[in-house]
């Protein structure tokens, strides 16, 4: 009896203390090779990193991480170029055309962001609530978000909004109410036909869209000059 006694509390203790044994971390995946790549597209072409302006020629772009206009104020793109997945530029091709039916049109600041661009970005900035942590990796790394604005196709200019892109300040917030009537207006005309097209408007940064099927998509660090 004794023996049977000990050994359940044997048995107990073990359960308890393999109950509180920590559990590891499931490890970050961030594909870096291009072959991989290559070969994710070859199974399911949906993966491919689709360059948006040679997708959608009449769209702008205003790349600022390719130069200083930006909150880093350095160069960290070697190229002035955007790319999103394929089926995040289908996405934009139908919102481009129902824009321009109304006179607008998109500008597109940021799409795919290589990882490791993520890692600096965090090192540098400021405010962490406007940055992704390396530790979960960003939207933009899948290639499934895009920073972007309204212009008036005819003037090219902007259209108004609460903030200038990037900015760290509260106003930024897709909700925010204290902004003017008109800048107010044309943030939620964005933010609804963006999300007609299941893009959808991250909560503290009104310029950027996270395309709905994001978990999809793998973490990326291949920089744009292989693609």
């Amino acid at each position: 009896m004794k023996f049977n006694l000990l050994a359940f509390f044997l048995l107990i203790s073990g359960v308890v203390i393999a109950q509180n044994k920590p559990v590891a971390a499931n490890k970050l995946v961030v594909v870096s090779s291009f072959t991989q790549y290559q070969s994710s597209v070859k199974s399911n072409p949906d993966n491919a990193l689709v360059e948006i302006k040679k997708a959608i020629p009449n769209i702008t772009l205003d790349i600022r991480y390719a130069t200083r206009n930006n909150f880093m104020q350095q160069v960290m793109y070697k190229q002035a170029r955007a790319f999103a997945r394929k089926p995040v530029v289908e996405a934009l091709k139908k919102i481009q055309k129902e824009l321009n039916k109304k006179g607008y049109g998109l500008k597109i600041f940021d799409g795919y962001r290589p990882y490791a661009i993520t890692v600096e970005f965090y090192k540098k900035a400021s405010d962490k609530n406007f940055v992704a942590n390396p530790a979960k990796g960003s939207k933009h790394n899948r290639g499934c978000a895009v920073d972007l604005t309204l212009i008036n196709l005819k003037t090219g200019k902007e259209l108004v909004m609460p903030t200038p892109y990037d900015s760290f300040s509260a106003a930024a917030a897709a909700k925010y109410e204290k902004v003017s009537p008109e800048a107010k207006k044309n943030r939620d005309f964005l933010i609804t036909i963006m999300a007609k097209y299941r893009m959808n408007v991250l909560e503290n940064e009104w310029w950027h869209y996270d395309f709905s099927d994001w978990r999809n998509y793998d973490l990326m660090d291949i920089p744009f000059e292989r693609l």
